[in-house]
Formats: structure tokens, C-alpha cells, sequence
């Protein structure tokens, strides 16, 4: 379905995935600082993103996002099944997600499966929640998500997102082309927000 916008449209789900996402895949995820943009704090041990007063005077390296506000995760992989927790804090916009490794770092790179990014977001003002699908699917919620668990399934190219607080499914990509190549925990951050890791 679509809206006036001509968004695709979703109600949240009520599948309840408690008992179906086994705590061993579970894997404990760091931002990385050299992919981070230099308007992002990253906190000593690596686990919070926080939206900076002003940009750091830090080199504008080959893997350094510029001028999206984007950073990965440490570390990627191509196998298997992995999932974490994201807590998001204050009212700032945020994304958060997977992205293939070569993702675009320069430029204006959309916010797309088409781009190697599968990711939900609060965009373009607050409480406007859309997935990153082509085109963008408009997502609902009855409560602001505080915190989001990302799972995906590489084999079977899936990426699930969860909201943790009412145990609901908040969007679900299939046949993800991950092309073969690794890919990463993504995230954006803008003004007023802070994202913290679990584990």
C-alpha cells in the first residue's frame, strides 16, 4: 500500500521473536573511528556515537565518511547469522542498519538497498519512520523504538529489525544483495542523537 507521498506503507508486525533468535549469535559490535565521520564522537570504548558541537580537525582518509554523518562497525563478516542491540538516546534523526563494504565513503550517497545500505530510520523530522526499501517504506509505531535489535541471516540474505521493548518485528528485508562482499553494522547519526552498542 501507499500513502499520498508515495511512500510504501507498513503497520508494525506482531510476530513475537523472543524464543526464535537464539542469544548465540549475539556478537559484541564497536563503532569504528576511522570510518566515522568527523561530526561523530565515538566514547573510549568504542560503544556510544555521539552527534558533535563542531567537525574534528581528523584526516579525510580513504574510509572516512564525507559529508554523510555515517559510521560502521569494526568489523564485518560474510557468513552465518549475527545480531546486536542498538539503544537510542535523545531526539536527534538516526539510522541504523547494514551496509556492504563498499559503500560509498565521498559524495552524497543515497540512502538505498540500491547504494549496498539496508537500514529503518527516523528521518526528515521526528517521528516520520521510514526502511530504506525502493522506494522508501513508511514504518508506524506507537511508541518511539528506544532500542532496536538488527539480526541477519548472510546465507539467506535477510536483515530483521526488532523492537525490543514491545517484542515486535519493525521491518524485514529479504533477498538482500550482498554481493559476496562483507558487510557491516551501519549507522547515522545527526543532531541531538547518541547510539550506544550491545553487548
Amino acid at each position: 500500500m501507499e500513502d499520498a507521498e508515495g511512500y510504501m506503507v507498513v503497520e508494525p508486525s506482531r510476530h513475537i521473536y523472543t524464543d526464535t533468535i537464539p542469544n548465540k549469535t549475539e556478537v559484541s559490535v564497536t563503532f569504528d573511528p576511522d570510518t566515522a565521520h568527523r561530526r561523530i564522537v565515538i566514547s573510549r570504548d568504542r560503544k556510544t556515537a555521539t552527534w558533535g558541537t563542531e567537525e574534528r580537525p581528523l584526516p579525510d582518509t580513504d574510509k572516512r565518511f564525507n559529508p554523510r554523518v555515517w559510521v560502521l562497525g569494526q568489523n564485518g563478516f560474510q557468513s552465518g547469522k549475527e545480531c546486536w542491540e542498538v539503544e537510542i538516546k535523545h531526539d536527534g534523526e538516526w539510522a541504523v542498519g547494514v551496509a556492504r563494504e563498499s559503500v560509498k565513503r565521498k559524495g552524497m550517497t543515497d540512502f538505498s538497498t540500491k547504494e549496498g545500505i539496508w537500514a529503518i530510520a527516523e528521518y526528515w523530522g521526528k517521528t516520520n519512520y521510514v526502511a530504506f526499501t525502493e522506494p522508501h517504506t513508511k514504518l508506524y509505531f506507537g511508541k518511539k523504538p528506544r532500542r532496536i535489535r538488527v539480526f541477519v541471516d548472510y546465507i539467506y540474505k535477510e536483515v530483521e529489525f526488532f523492537n525490543i521493548e514491545t517484542k515486535s518485528t519493525i521491518f524485514f528485508f529479504s533477498n538482500a544483495s550482498f554481493s559476496g562482499e562483507k558487510i557491516y553494522p551501519w549507522f547515522r547519526v545527526w543532531d541531538g542523537t547518541e547510539l550506544t552498542l550491545h553487548p
